[in-house]
């Protein structure tokens, strides 16, 4: 009997060690395809160094999505910003839609390799 427990304990560790990796990878590929994402749709500007801004930094076990040219203009971008003279800029929503879109990217991907496929 204490021999099936082993095995079990096992097969379930390497499962355990297995998912974990495949995640790892999933975590990599989403956070790559969100800064592609966001190179594609920000808003471009003068010289487009916002939208070429955009990089992936591992922070742990965990992927950081920053802009590293412009980082200060990312939610006047987002939510729009008074201007100088009155008024107001239109905001320009690419961030939260990136982050939406890899949220479910990720789920997908995640239950797909729990599942085994």
């Amino acid at each position: 009997m204490q021999d099936i427990a082993n095995e079990i304990a096992q097969a379930l560790s390497q499962y355990t060690s297995e998912v974990e990796a495949e995640i790892d990878m999933i975590k990599a590929d989403v956070a790559n395809e969100t800064v592609n994402m966001l190179k594609v749709n920000s808003p471009m500007g003068r010289r487009g160094k916002y939208a070429k801004g955009w990089h992936v930094k591992k922070d742990g076990k965990s992927y950081v999505i920053h802009n590293a040219t412009n980082a200060g203009l990312t939610h006047l971008t987002e939510k729009g910003h008074a201007k100088r003279n009155g008024g107001r800029t239109k905001a320009q929503p690419h961030i939260s839609i990136a982050e939406q879109e890899a949220i479910k990217k990720f789920e997908n991907k995640v239950e797909r390799a729990i599942k085994g496929g």
